[in-house]
């Protein structure tokens, strides 16, 4: 099943962006700058998984910066790119391979709907979107809840991030 922008609150759609790409309505497909975002945008995020086999840093990031700016964002509007990362966003490896989109994730980590997930078990799936292996649920539980602890502060206002590239909210 798929899901639709509504079948996501604006509590959580809110959280999503502000974690993953908070300038996300106003880039045209990239942006470097915006303090937690890291490197990649949503938009770079779906050409990378769409239009590469085997991504590897350098000319590849150069090429996927271009084609999410003048291809994909250029052409695609803004909530349907949004739909296509709730759908296809990688989170992880199960046992019967990789894990995408927020719906698969739920059955797969929680045994149930997306729209039956409470806060933190949503949280947790954003918590693996930067380096599904690194905070993966089930194999670095303690790294997620960690990583869960850090976008909570962040989300408050209590944790303001340094620069783009602090997107994992200042390591404790």
């Amino acid at each position: 099943m798929k899901l639709e922008l509504p079948d996501l609150t604006d509590q959580q759609l809110d959280a999503l962006l502000k974690v993953q790409d908070p300038n996300f309505y106003h880039h045209k497909g990239y942006d470097f700058e915006t303090p937690g975002t890291g490197k990649t945008s949503l938009s770079q995020g779906l050409v990378k998984l769409y239009y590469f086999d085997d991504f590897k840093p350098g000319i590849a990031k150069i090429k996927q910066t271009l084609i999410a700016r003048y291809a994909f964002d250029a052409l695609t509007p803004k909530d349907t790119i949004l739909k296509l990362f709730v759908n296809n966003a990688y989170l992880g490896q199960g046992d019967n391979g990789s894990i995408y989109g927020f719906e698969q994730a739920a059955h797969h980590y929680f045994q149930r709907k997306f729209t039956e997930l409470n806060w933190e078990e949503y949280l947790s799936l954003i918590a693996m979107i930067r380096a599904p292996n690194a905070f993966h649920y089930i194999n670095k539980p303690e790294a997620n809840r960690l990583r869960v602890v850090r976008i909570k502060r962040m989300l408050s206002g209590e944790y303001i991030p340094k620069d783009n590239s602090d997107q994992f909210y200042d390591r404790e």
